[in-house]
């Protein structure tokens, strides 16, 4: 069953997000995953904290898939980019 993931990210360091940004999609591809939508452009109805600037819409094959993405010890420095980059907040919604 597909999942979709909700990437909110504060910027912090453009150059860092970036380098994230170039490599993030065949890292994404590697569990299934992929980005539906992302844009700088987005409208902030509510906060709790951070106000993010950018956010992406992903999809994956299962919650499992989107696990297995964050977690895969050799994508760990692809998402320390985009730790680097600013603070991100990413949920899965179940399909």
């Amino acid at each position: 069953m597909t999942v979709q993931a909700l990437a909110m990210i504060t910027v912090t360091d453009k150059e860092s997000l970036g380098a994230y940004r170039e490599k993030a999609a065949d890292a994404l591809a590697k569990h299934g995953g992929s980005v539906v939508a992302a844009s700088p452009e987005i409208t902030v109805l509510e906060a709790a904290g951070d106000t993010p600037n950018i956010a992406a819409l992903l999809s994956f094959p299962s919650v499992e898939a989107a696990k297995a993405w964050r977690e895969d010890p050799d994508l760990a420095d692809i998402h320390a980019l985009r730790n680097k980059g600013g603070k991100s907040t990413i949920v899965v919604l179940p399909g």
